[in-house]
């Protein structure tokens, strides 16, 4: 773990599979159902070195991992279908987002999200439950050129909300989430799920149960 964070919060920015929402199960369904076509399946492995990673940066990775023919744009375009099939049934918020989110705002604390996934597919999410615009800030895979783990995109959240990174909190539920926020130099906590808890989230300040954690909240002003 590292050391104590900064003693003020400016801004907090949210990963969104697997943090705001449980997409990150309905993700695994949809995998677990491509390459059972395909007679092979997603192990936990394979599901961890994906998760958190662009599309176009994780199917390259399945291929390779499982030696498939198709390309990456190919099983990408299955998937998708599989996946809107599962989503509107499946999608529910992750235990305490609503309560973080009201904490925040009572504060006045500028938040954003941050995704590896695509801006259509956020904002029907976000659409959903009516959380547009209860955000100052979407950054999406269209908005940066690296992928996480890379740091860029959460360079980019800081310089947009305009702190430091060293003054905005990154909640992420991955591995790759993690390590991206921790090497931008953001306050990085984890929110493990079930598809994640094997991960390493040493680069993490520190490991939380879900998103209205009392050690989270404690880390806000006011």
């Amino acid at each position: 773990m590292r050391g104590d964070p900064p003693p003020t919060i400016k801004a907090v920015v949210f990963d969104f599979d697997g943090l705001m929402f449980n997409t990150e199960e309905i993700f695994n369904r949809s995998g677990q159902e491509l390459l059972r076509r395909r007679g092979r399946e997603m192990t936990p492995e394979l599901l961890a070195l994906m998760m958190g990673r662009r599309s176009d940066e994780a199917f390259p990775l399945m291929i390779a991992a499982l030696g498939l023919t198709e390309t990456p744009a190919e099983l990408r375009a299955e998937e998708r279908v599989i996946f809107q099939d599962l989503l509107w049934t499946h999608v529910a918020p992750m235990p305490g987002l609503f309560e973080l989110l009201s904490h925040l705002e009572q504060r006045a604390i500028p938040k954003g999200v941050a995704t590896s996934s695509r801006r259509p597919y956020i904002e029907s999410v976000l659409r959903k439950f009516e959380l547009v615009k209860r955000f100052d800030l979407l950054l999406t895979s269209e908005d940066v050129v690296e992928g996480k783990p890379h740091p860029e995109i959460y360079l980019t959240a800081a310089s947009r909300l305009g702190v430091r990174p060293d003054e905005m909190l990154v909640l992420e539920d991955s591995e790759n989430g993690t390590r991206s926020a921790a090497a931008a130099g953001a306050v990085a906590v984890s929110i493990p799920h079930e598809h994640s808890r094997r991960h390493d989230f040493s680069t993490a300040t520190f490991v939380a149960e879900r998103l209205d954690d009392p050690k989270i909240l404690r880390l806000l002003p006011g």
